[in-house]
């Protein structure tokens, strides 16, 4: 008694926790489930009986009209055979001539149905055959079954069981297989009698399609056996002959036509026998229990869908009836429940009685103001985002004009007047670039362009110090790139790495596309660095590195670097690859865009 007081509890408390209508949609529901269920379970008897009725009457004319077939099949390859006999071995002397054409004629007309139609003499001599007459070498046919059958019993044809047709050379090396027709003939020589066997190899493929066409909607399987149970066809036929699969071939011998019930191989079956005319063969239907299973199975969803759309249409009343008071609670219910998932641009739920209504107006309003502050906070990061790219930016231009001035200077203090005029022309070009009408956006093209004035004012004032070699792919040079970040690099390696060298330094730049991306590398043959050096390189601190005047800008490749991030995103920089005593490799990494001279 605890135990069903303590499941009433549990029950009473967990309707507690549920919607109104709920409630409602149940109650009706488990009443109505009830009288469907006894409907249910008398038309399900009645369906499955009659269900079961059923197959075994389809699976009898089904045997009935395989019976049919295949009588009319063999009277056919019997008609055949007498038209053989009678109209021309028994019409012809074989002394005078032969009766190749005649077979071959019947054999043409036939040929869909026969592999070959063959006279032997009674020492198992080719009389005649076709469509071909080379019997293959050591091959007594006396020896085998169909000729044995044929000259035991006189008048009488015999069928064989399918085997495979050996007797003749095929040049295109097939096995066919056959089922034998033979029967004893009178052949005519000299006027002269004797005996001999004539064969019809009938196509197994005739057998083999009345079954298939037959059964391929039937229930079950059918196959076929002769007098003595050999089994002439079978659905499994060659998983019999290896062994995988048993059939209950040889006690079907002693069933007469009727319907049996058999348990084979563990499994209950019902086996419906029918006996062909001529042959003797049975033509035998098995219908596991299985199926009957199946069938019910399928009237069990039958009674089961018309129960269900009975219960289905009271459901419907009853949330119909409910939904008037519950659903405005549920839609504002999935409302917040969307709103709890952090989707701030859906349409709260208005409407129903006042007082939800008036839930949903309060609901709605918050978030309107969540949204203008959130969008308040994005304009405010993109604001501060843009300030810093702009002091980043501008930390270039002095640095830079510092540098160079230094040299112009020291160019006139060494009285190398002309060099200097040519060094403050290269400069003012080279600024005319870098000003870029305010724009903080170029085209590589000109980025490079301005590479190459900053690097012909550094190799006026390091004459005969290093060589530079520029090289990039014509498809990136309308691309758009922030503008001073090739300049920097190529900066930080003549001060690192070209001051200490005689002729000997080289500076390579390279451009192209990889990947959907823009690559530009700076490459040098200086000392190189250590990668504990590289990684402080790139490493991102609050404090502004410090800046050495005789050695070349403190800030270049970091301000490259967090440029590049600010404005394209995090997977875009700088990339350094260094080893000591072989030089530096600096590639600058942008996403592949055209230039847009009026963005």
């Amino acid at each position: 008694m605890s135990r069903i007081k303590s499941f009433f509890d549990k029950t009473f408390k967990y309707y507690r926790r549920k919607s109104i209508q709920f409630t409602i949609s149940l109650s009706f529901t488990v009443v109505a489930v009830v009288c469907m269920l006894v409907m249910g379970a008398l038309l399900y008897r009645q369906f499955a009986d009659n269900m079961r009725q059923t197959i075994i009457n389809d699976n009898q004319q089904l045997v009935s009209q395989i019976v049919l077939n295949i009588n009319n099949y063999t009277t056919s390859m019997r008609g055949i055979s007498d038209s053989i006999y009678y109209n021309v071995i028994k019409n012809t002397d074989l002394a005078d001539r032969n009766i190749s054409k005649e077979m071959s004629l019947l054999y043409e007309a036939n040929k869909n149905d026969l592999i070959s139609v063959a006279c032997f003499t009674e020492d198992g001599g080719l009389v005649d055959a076709a469509p071909t007459t080379t019997q293959k070498e050591n091959i007594d046919v006396r020896s085998q079954d169909w000729f044995v059958r044929a000259m035991a019993t006189i008048e009488n044809s015999h069928f064989s069981i399918p085997h495979v047709q050996n007797i003749f050379e095929d040049s295109n090396q097939r096995y066919r297989w056959v089922i034998s027709l033979s029967r004893m003939v009178e052949l005519t020589s000299g006027g002269n009698t004797s005996i001999g066997v004539l064969l019809v190899d009938m196509n197994y493929n005739g057998i083999e399609t009345i079954f298939r066409e037959m059964g391929a909607n039937s229930s079950g399987y059918v196959y076929l056996i002769d007098r003595t149970g050999q089994i002439i066809y079978h659905p499994k036929q060659d998983l019999i002959y290896s062994g995988i699969y048993k059939e209950n071939n040889i006690s079907a011998v002693g069933y007469s036509d009727g319907i049996y019930q058999e348990n084979f191989d563990g499994a209950a079956r019902s086996v419906i026998v029918k006996q062909t005319g001529y042959t003797g063969w049975r033509v035998i239907s098995v219908v596991p229990t299985s199926e009957f299973t199946m069938s019910v199975a399928q009237t069990r969803i039958l009674v089961i869908a018309v129960t269900g759309f009975a219960i289905m249409l009271i459901i419907i009343m009853n949330a119909f009836i409910s939904s008037r008071v519950a659903d405005p609670i549920k839609k504002l219910e999935q409302s917040v429940r969307d709103l709890e998932k952090g989707n701030l641009a859906l349409n709260i739920f208005i409407g129903g009685p006042y007082e939800i209504e008036r839930l949903g107006k309060a609901i709605r309003s918050t978030v309107d103001r969540i949204i203008s502050l959130m969008g308040d906070i994005v304009k405010e990061h993109e604001q501060k985002r843009r300030m810093e790219f702009d002091a980043l930016q501008a930390q270039i231009n002095p640095h830079f004009l510092y540098n160079t001035l230094d040299s112009i200077v020291w160019m006139i203090e060494s009285e190398r007047y002309p060099e200097a005029i040519t060094m403050v022309t290269a400069l003012a070009s080279l600024f005319r670039i870098s000003l870029s009408k305010g724009k903080n956006i170029i085209s590589i093209g000109e980025e490079l362009k301005h590479a190459q004035n900053y690097l012909h004012i550094q190799k006026i004032r390091y004459k005969n110090k290093f060589s530079v070699e520029i090289n990039a792919d014509s498809e990136i040079l309308s691309c758009g790139t922030i503008k001073l970040i090739v300049q920097p690099l190529i900066e930080n390696s003549i001060y690192h790495a070209m001051q200490i060298m005689d002729g000997d330094g080289e500076i390579k730049i390279n451009g192209y596309q990889k990947n959907g991306g823009v690559y530009i590398e700076v490459r040098d043959n200086g000392m190189g660095m250590t990668q504990e050096k590289i990684a402080s390189l790139l490493e991102d601190t609050s404090e502004p590195a410090p800046v050495d005047e005789r050695s070349g800008s403190g800030i270049g490749l970091k301000n490259v670097h967090q440029r590049i991030k600010l404005y394209y995103g995090q997977e875009y920089g700088l990339e350094i690859e260094s080893e000591l005593d072989e030089g530096t490799t600096v590639r600058i990494h942008l996403p592949y865009a055209r230039f847009d001279e009026d963005a």
